[in-house]
């Protein structure tokens, strides 16, 4: 129970003293409050030490977390497949679904229509593009990431536009899009179409791991392995493993033949990656990977 000291101390700033129910706390560390600005800036020599050191478990607390659960595919259910190719977005009503699903509906109308909505498929570039934008002036950080990206690469009939696709990705990132924070960590880390800057690569990445994007907590296990981080790249590759990315698995393995991680680790690693795994089959699904094994969409 919280004694009447510790409530008093709640409301006195730590600089000046001053009693107040209108304190502001200090927004890293959340330890300390403060009247105002200038007694923040007083007391910093004497807080940041005890600050930096607070504000790193925070962020460590939120970045290793749990992530949320799998997007669902809108027809099914299930969460959706990991590989792009296995996936898809559709624009005439914003739903995404699975490959399973869109093929078997493919196969059973014997003509491309949504599964969703019965939506016959744009039957041109720009008429797939004209319903990509409507579905951004609605707020949809997919159709804004899809656009991004296609700026980004200069395809559908749209020009090459680095500042555009970045526009339109830091829009859905802020909507909380996970792949589009990933999308801009990527474009830092290589310099496509920004100032390469590995710091802010690392910073987008973290935002899209803790939005429950596993290729981005993959990709940071590994640039904590190349700066000697071993156990915090330990750590993101068992939250990626866990969620069915065969890399991090084979990752966990590696740590664990070179001592970096224990037997128990790489179970647990083994047996929460085959439960994702298994969670994300189903007989469509197999139908529809033999169809794109076929066609050499997927390896």
């Amino acid at each position: 129970m919280s004694t009447a000291d510790d409530d008093n101390n709640n409301l006195k700033c730590a600089a000046c003293g001053k009693v107040d129910v209108g304190l502001k706390a200090c927004a890293a560390c959340k330890l300390v409050k403060y009247c105002m600005a200038s007694c923040q800036k007083a007391h910093w020599s004497q807080h940041k030490k005890e600050c930096k050191k607070r504000a790193a478990e925070l962020h460590d607390e939120a970045l290793f977390k749990k992530p949320p659960t799998r997007d669902e595919c809108d027809i099914c259910m299930l969460p959706l497949p990991l590989h792009p190719s296995e996936q898809k977005y559709q624009p005439c009503c914003g739903k995404m679904m699975c490959f399973g699903c869109i093929h078997a509906a493919h196969m059973a109308d014997n003509r491309k229509l949504c599964p969703f909505c019965r939506t016959p498929e744009a039957n041109s570039e720009v008429g797939y593009i004209e319903r990509l934008k409507k579905r951004v002036d609605v707020d949809d950080a997919i159709a804004m990431r899809n656009l991004g990206g296609y700026y980004s690469d200069g395809v559908r009939d749209l020009p090459q536009d680095y500042n555009k696709a970045m526009e339109l990705l830091l829009r859905a990132g802020e909507l909380g899009d996970a792949l589009s924070n990933r999308n801009i960590a990527i474009a830092y880390l290589t310099g496509q179409g920004v100032e390469r800057d590995v710091k802010k690569a690392k910073h987008y990445y973290e935002l899209a791991a803790m939005g429950g994007d596993v290729f981005a907590r993959h990709n940071l296990g590994n640039l904590e392995m190349d700066t000697g981080n071993t156990s915090r790249a330990l750590k993101h590759w068992m939250i990626s493993a866990g969620a069915g990315d065969d890399d991090s698995l084979h990752n966990v393995r590696q740590c664990f033949m070179l001592g970096y991680a224990t037997k128990d680790d790489f179970e647990k690693a083994l047996r929460a990656h085959k439960e994702a795994k298994d969670e994300m089959k189903s007989d469509q699904r197999e139908t529809a990977e033999a169809y794109l094994r076929s066609v050499g969409a997927i390896g």
